[in-house]
């Protein structure tokens, strides 16, 4: 290190060290660029302009080509009689008007829901929505098309997220389920000590011949009880079923139906599915729904019932089928109405236009559930108010303009 001294300050100078790599070292290390560094750098920055200018270009020509698209689909458009430049239907901001339950009630029952005609209810429902003044039905399918999205349900699924099983949805022979072991052991030993008396009473007051012959007759009936129980055991446990009774008395039986129907009938209508038949009940008096499907529109005028159902329609079909035992499990804890609904189902997949397999048809089932679970939970004041709006036997206007009802 060398000193000088310029007009009494001092002043330090660092000595340089040659660097292999072409460049200097200067005092604690600093690194001072060589020429030949500056030179690739700056070949570097030119080749990065040059590239930054060739990107440009292509992304202008691409913008071109976008633009020049959009004109000739716009002219293809005007040639059709469309109007390019009006809103795509069903996209935008949805119309909602404050509508009140008089006048929801007075346009529900402008439709004629008697007649069966799914086409008409369709297109009036569909009418009143892009008024404004209905706004849930077939909610499901034009607002959230994931509600309509399957996607494989297992069992340990459907439990964790409903905490609904086979067993609670009452999917297996309601007989056979509300009938355990100790019921058909009591049934036995009655079956015997009732036959035994009957027989020792036939030999003390019974002539001798007669009494004898009703001895025989009472004591083959233990032995037939058991053949019976041996080969076919659901005749026995719905003896046993018929004999007590039903758990339920007439109030709480009417309750079940009611909350099962209502079910029914809020999924179908958020699914948009038409209403077949709407009538009330002979035995319990209370009203019952069926769903059907609409057309389609084609030139082979196949009735609904008889032609092939899309993936869409199964999905909903799948909602809907399930919705009234899981509308009974929500508020009771256990559906005991769902047997004929999963026949009814089977029979509906069998249409289905793609090949369901049993693995199939069990998810779908138990995603129906899951959705179904969903939606009722999702409205479950709409519901209740339906539940009551069946309890009082309420027409389907009356019905619908509960669902419609601003919350």
């Amino acid at each position: 290190m060398a000193v000088s001294s310029t007009q009494g300050a001092f002043v330090t100078t660092a000595p340089s060290v040659a660097h292999s790599s072409g460049t200097t070292l200067g005092l604690h290390g600093m690194v001072a660029p060589s020429a030949s560094l500056n030179h690739r750098r700056t070949n570097n920055k030119n080749a990065f302009q040059r590239n930054m200018s060739t990107t440009d270009d292509e992304v202008a020509k691409l913008l071109a080509a976008a633009k020049k698209a959009r004109e000739e689909a716009d002219d293809l458009s005007r040639a059709m009689g469309k109007d390019p430049d009006a809103a795509p239907k069903g996209r935008g901001e949805a119309i909602i008007k404050d509508v009140s339950p008089e006048d929801l009630s007075k346009m529900a029952s402008s439709i004629d829901f008697e007649a069966g005609d799914a086409d008409t209810q369709a297109k009036a429902l569909t009418a009143l929505v892009e008024s404004g003044d209905f706004t849930l039905y077939k909610s499901v399918a034009s607002s959230s098309e994931t509600m309509l999205r399957t996607f494989p349900v297992s069992l340990n699924m459907l439990e964790q997220r409903t905490g609904l099983t086979g067993e609670i949805l009452g999917v297996t022979d309601s007989s056979e389920k509300d009938v355990s072991l100790d019921d058909i052991k009591d049934l036995t030993v009655g079956v015997v000590l009732g036959s035994s008396a009957l027989a020792i009473a036939s030999l003390v007051l019974l002539p001798e011949n007669v009494g004898a012959t009703a001895c025989y007759f009472f004591a083959l009936i233990p032995v037939v009880f058991v053949g019976i129980g041996s080969t076919s055991p659901g005749l026995i446990a719905g003896a046993i079923v018929s004999t007590r009774g039903s758990a339920d008395d007439v109030s709480d039986r009417l309750d079940r139906i009611c909350r099962h129907e209502a079910g029914h009938f809020l999924c179908g209508y958020l699914c948009g599915l038409p209403i077949e038949s709407y009538s009330v009940s002979e035995d319990m008096g209370v009203p019952l729904v069926e769903f059907g499907l609409p057309s389609i529109n084609d030139d082979s005028n196949t009735s609904p019932k008889q032609r092939e159902l899309t993936r869409e329609e199964i999905a909903a079909l799948s909602i809907v089928a399930m919705s009234g035992s899981v509308a009974e499990a929500l508020a009771l804890g256990q559906a005991f109405g769902g047997e004929e609904d999963l026949r009814n189902l089977s029979a509906l997949f069998r249409k289905s236009k793609e090949f369901l397999g049993a693995t199939k048809q069990q998810d779908l089932t138990r995603w129906g559930s899951l959705q179904a679970y969903n939606l009722i939970k999702a409205n479950l004041p709409k519901y209740e108010s339906l539940v009551q709006a069946f309890k009082d036997k309420k027409s389907v206007a009356e019905c619908i303009a509960l669902i419609e009802q601003r919350s």
